[in-house]
């Protein structure tokens, strides 16, 4: 139950930042790992992949527009598996 409440204020948090015009970053995560980061500034979204990320997820080419829920429903797609974001202090 403890899992759950975690995870819908992370939802909620990742929900509120997306809503402002001020730098995000958020890190990716899938099988235990960072593989890559997330980054919003100026109202630009840039999605970067780490040496050596799942190559499902590094060739993802859709789109970039602010719905971080919806970017990790289709990378979680694409891989087959969970994909976290997790929301950093900019």
């Amino acid at each position: 139950m403890l899992s759950l409440a975690n995870d819908l204020v992370a939802r909620a948090a990742r929900l509120i930042f997306t809503g402002h015009d001020e730098p995000a970053l958020w890190t990716l995560s899938a099988h235990g790992r960072i593989q890559g980061s997330l980054v919003c500034e100026a109202g630009s979204w840039r999605l970067s992949w780490f040496e050596g990320a799942e190559e499902r997820l590094a060739s993802y080419a859709g789109p970039l527009n602010g719905d971080v829920e919806a970017l990790a429903a289709a990378l979680s797609g694409r891989l087959g598996a969970p994909v976290e974001l997790e929301s950093l202090a900019v």
